[in-house]
C-alpha cells in the first residue's frame, strides 16, 4: 500500500424502478447530479415494454432510487427521470450479444449530496470487479473478473463462491476492486437451458458488459457530447507516460528534503481526501509525482503551499517549471480550495444577476470559444461548474512582461464579472483573482491591465442593439429540413458583432429558440430587440420563418412563434445584388417619398414584363410592391421586384390565387410604410392568439439601407453555406 491512500467509502448504487415503485428493473450509474446511465432494455422493462423495443419512450417518466451508504444508512431517495439519449439494442454478428443498449436519463431534480458520480476508467483483461443487483442492497454484490475483450464487448467470469450476476443486475456499474473507478455496465448473463440439470460442459457464471470505451463511442455516435463532458474520467499514468518523470525532476529541486516534502505532502493529502500514514514519514518523490499526474487538481493544490514558501529567484523558477510541466500533463488550473471558492462566489453572483457572466464573457473572451452555457442570455447555477472546468484550459494571448506567466482566460472573466458586480461580490472576486494570480506567477502589471479593461467595460454604455440578423444557409446533405444559422447583432450606431456561428445544422424549432435567446442576450439590460432580419437565398423566400417556434421564458406558455414577439422580415441579397447600382436604386426608392405601393393583382397584368414596365415608368420611385396571385407566378414576381431594387415586398404565401387577395387587407398594405412591419406583427399575433384556421400568412421582405447587412452578408450567396470569419 502506498503513502497516499483513501479511506474506504461505500459505492453509490442506483435502481431503475418498476411502476410499482417497490422492485427494481435494473441498476444504473450516476454520471452527474443530473444524469444517470443505464441499459435501454432496463428502461423498456421498467416501462412494461418489450425489452428490445427500438423506439424511444416518448415523454415517459421513470423513477430512480439512489442508495447512499448501504443497509445501515438512510433509506433510498427517489428522483423522477426522463430519457434524454436513446441508443437501442441492435443486432450483432453473434446471436448471444448485441450492440448499443444504452439510455441516459435526466433527473428532474438534482441527486442528493450523498451519492457520488462514478469515475470511469478503461476496462482491461484480468481486472477484478464487483457489481450489485439493481435493488441496491449491500448483500447482493457479486464479484467477477474480465476474461476477454473482443469486438467492443467485455466478457466476465465469476468464481463458484458467493453470489452470481443474474437477472436484475443489468445497467449497473462494474466497480474495480483495486480502486473506486467504474469500467463499464453489466448488460446480460448466460443462463443454462431451463428444464435440464447442469452439466460439466455447461457455461457457468459468464456475463458480458459494455466497456467504458464502447460507452464513449456509442454516446458520441448518438450526438451526446455534452453527456461525455459531464463524465469524470480517472487519469492514471502508464509506464510510457512522460508526465510523472517531468514532474519528478522539478519536485527533486523543490522537495528534495524529506522533512519539507512530508509537510507539503500532508497538506496535499488533506485537501484531496487521502489518509497518509501516521508519523512523520514522507512519500517518495516518484509516488508524489504519480499522484500529481493522476489527480487533476493535485498540482495546483500542492503549488499553493509551495508558492507561499517559495523564495524569489531559484525557488520561484522551479515552481514555474513545475506548473508548466503540469499544464503539459493536463493538470487543472485551480486547486481544490480555489475551485470550490470560485464556484460558490459565482453561484451567488448568478443568483443576483443571471445575465452578468454571459455579458462579461462576450467582452472579456471575444476571441475565445465560449462554453455553450455562456452563449445563452442567462447562466444557470447548475452550469457554473462545467463552465469553470472548460475555461481552465484556455490561456490569454495578450502582451505580457518578459518571463511571466500568461493571464488565464478564467481570471480575465472573473475580473470582468467583478467589475460588473456589486461592491461585496466584487471585492471577494478580486481577492480570489489576486490569490490565484500570485500562485501562478502572473505579473501584477498584466493583471492590472486586465482589471483596467474590465473597469472601462463596466463603465461604458454602448449603443443599444436595434435588430438581429439571422442568416440561413441550407444543408442539402441533411435531408431533414434543417439549416445552418449565423446570428449577428446590429447596434444603432451601425456596428455589428456575430453572436452565433453557423456551426451545425439545426431544426426550425432550434433556430427559433436560438434567435429568441440571442435577442434576449443582445438586449443586455437595455431596450428589447424588436426587429429580426432573416437572410435567405432565392429558394428560401417562401420559408415560414415567422411561424417557427421560439419557445418562451414562461413555463406556462410554450410554442410562441417568432413573428408574434418580433417584427420578422426577410432579406435576400442573392437576388437583390443582381440589380445594377443596387445600393443607389434602393436608396433612391427609399427617399422617393413613399407615394404608395404598387399592387399586383388580377386588375393589373401580372406578367413579369408588365410589372417590370410599371416599375421602370409610372412606379419608378415606388418603394413597396404587394404581390397577389398563384404561387408559381408570385414567386417570379417577388424575385423580379427584388432584382430591380424594390426594398419592400409583401405577399401572402398561403394564397392560392387572386381570389385570396382580400386576406391581406387586415395588414393595411397602403398604410404608412414605416409602420408596416409592426402592422404585420400585430396581424401575426392576432392570428396566433385566435387560433383561427385559414387566413393570410404574410411574408415580408424589408431591405434597409440605413442599417446594411453586417460583415460579408451583402455579397454572400446563402445557399453556399459560407462561414464568416
Amino acid at each position: 500500500m502506498g503513502w497516499f491512500t483513501r479511506p474506504t467509502a461505500p459505492a453509490t448504487r442506483l435502481s431503475v424502478m418498476y411502476a410499482d415503485g417497490r422492485t427494481a428493473a435494473g441498476g444504473a450509474a450516476l454520471l452527474s447530479p443530473h444524469r444517470v446511465l443505464t441499459c435501454a432494455h432496463v428502461v423498456n422493462d421498467a416501462l412494461g415494454r418489450d425489452p428490445y423495443e427500438s423506439g424511444p419512450p416518448e415523454a415517459a417518466e421513470l423513477t430512480v432510487a439512489l442508495h447512499g451508504s448501504g443497509d445501515r444508512g438512510p433509506g433510498p431517495q427517489h428522483r423522477a427521470a426522463r430519457v434524454s439519449v436513446w441508443v437501442p439494442a441492435r443486432p450483432a454478428a453473434s446471436t448471444t450479444v448485441w450492440r448499443g443498449d444504452l439510455a441516459v436519463l435526466e433527473l428532474t431534480e438534482p441527486a442528493p449530496p450523498g451519492p457520488r458520480p462514478v469515475v470511469w476508467r478503461d476496462m482491461a483483461e484480468g481486472q477484478e470487479l464487483r457489481a450489485w443487483h439493481g435493488g441496491g442492497a449491500a448483500i447482493t454484490f457479486a464479484d467477477t473478473r474480465v476474461k476477454l475483450q473482443e469486438d467492443a464487448v467485455g466478457y466476465l467470469d465469476g468464481d463458484l463462491s458467493g453470489a452470481a450476476i443474474g437477472p436484475g443486475f443489468s445497467g449497473g456499474p462494474l466497480w474495480s476492486l483495486s480502486d473506486e473507478t467504474v469500467v463499464g455496465l453489466v448488460v446480460a448473463h448466460v443462463l443454462p437451458e431451463r428444464g435440464r440439470p447442469l452439466g460439466a460442459q455447461d457455461t457457468v457464471r459468464r456475463s458480458w458488459a459494455v466497456p467504458w470505451r464502447t460507452v464513449r463511442e456509442e454516446l458520441r455516435r448518438a450526438g451526446a457530447a455534452e453527456v461525455l463532458e459531464d463524465c469524470a474520467v480517472h487519469r492514471r499514468s502508464g509506464r510510457d507516460d512522460p508526465a510523472p518523470g517531468a514532474l519528478a525532476a522539478e519536485l527533486w529541486r523543490l522537495l528534495g528534503d524529506p522533512v519539507r516534502r512530508a509537510q507539503h505532502a500532508r497538506a496535499l493529502a488533506a485537501a484531496l481526501g487521502y489518509e497518509p500514514p501516521a508519523g512523520d514519514s514522507a512519500p517518495s518523490v516518484e509516488e508524489l509525482a504519480a499522484v500529481l499526474a493522476a489527480e487533476e487538481r493535485a498540482l495546483a493544490t500542492l503549488s499553493e503551499s509551495l508558492a507561499a514558501a517559495a523564495a524569489p529567484g531559484a525557488g520561484r523558477d522551479s515552481l514555474d517549471r513545475l506548473l508548466i510541466a503540469g499544464q503539459l500533463a493536463g493538470a487543472r488550473l485551480l486547486s481544490v480550495d480555489e475551485h470550490r471558492l470560485l464556484v460558490a462566489e459565482l453561484a451567488d453572483l448568478v443568483a443576483a444577476d443571471a445575465t452578468l457572466l454571459p455579458r462579461a464573457a462576450r467582452e472579456a473572451l471575444r476571441y475565445t470559444p465560449l462554453p455553450e452555457p455562456l452563449a445563452a442570455p442567462r447562466l444557470s447555477a447548475d452550469d457554473i461548474g462545467p463552465v469553470v472546468t472548460e475555461l481552465e484550459a484556455y490561456r490569454d494571448g495578450g502582451a505580457l512582461p518578459d518571463g511571466t506567466a500568461p493571464v488565464p482566460a478564467l481570471l480575465k472573466l472573473v475580473e470582468y464579472a467583478a467589475a460588473g458586480a456589486s461592491a461585496g461580490p466584487s471585492r471577494a472576486l478580486t481577492a480570489w483573482s489576486d490569490r490565484v494570480a500570485g500562485r501562478l506567477g502572473v505579473h501584477r502589471a498584466a493583471l492590472s491591465q486586465r482589471r483596467g479593461d474590465a473597469a472601462a467595460w463596466a463603465a461604458h454604455r454602448p449603443s443599444p442593439v436595434v435588430r438581429l440578423v439571422a442568416e440561413l444557409s441550407g444543408a442539402p446533405a441533411d435531408g431533414e429540413g434543417r439549416f445552418r444559422c449565423e446570428v449577428w447583432e446590429v447596434r444603432g450606431d451601425g456596428t455589428a458583432a456575430r453572436l452565433v456561428a453557423a456551426d451545425r445544422p439545426r431544426s426550425p424549432a432550434e433556430i427559433g429558440r436560438l434567435i429568441r435567446e440571442s435577442a434576449e442576450r443582445a438586449a443586455d439590460g437595455g431596450p428589447p430587440v424588436e426587429q429580426i432580419d432573416v437572410v435567405v437565398g432565392r429558394d428560401g423566400l417562401e420559408l415560414d420563418v415567422d411561424e417557427w417556434e421560439a419557445g418562451s421564458p414562461f413555463d406556462f406558455l410554450r410554442g410562441v412563434p417568432l413573428g408574434v414577439t418580433y417584427r420578422v422580415a426577410m432579406r435576400c441579397p442573392e437576388v437583390s445584388a443582381r440589380a445594377p447600382r443596387r445600393e443607389a436604386e434602393l436608396r433612391r426608392r427609399w427617399e422617393s417619398g413613399h407615394t404608395g405601393p404598387l399592387v399586383v393583382d388580377e386588375r393589373t397584368s401580372s406578367s413579369p414584363e408588365r410589372v417590370y414596365s410599371l416599375l421602370a415608368s409610372t412606379h419608378r420611385d415606388t418603394a413597396q410592391v404587394v404581390v397577389h396571385g398563384p404561387p408559381r407566378d408570385r414567386e417570379r414576381l417577388v424575385q423580379l421586384c427584388l432584382a430591380v431594387g424594390v426594398p419592400v415586398v409583401l405577399w401572402d404565401r398561403q394564397a392560392e390565387g387572386h381570389e385570396h387577395a382580400h386576406r391581406l387587407d387586415a395588414v393595411t398594405p397602403a398604410g404608412p410604410l414605416h409602420q408596416l412591419p409592426e402592422r404585420v406583427r400585430h396581424f401575426r399575433a392576432e392570428r396566433y392568439g385566435a387560433q383561427a384556421p385559414g387566413g393570410a400568412r404574410p411574408s415580408l421582405v424589408w431591405e434597409d439601407t440605413e442599417l446594411p447587412l453586417p460583415g460579408g452578408l451583402e455579397l454572400l450567396d446563402p445557399a453556399e453555406g459560407a462561414d464568416i470569419r
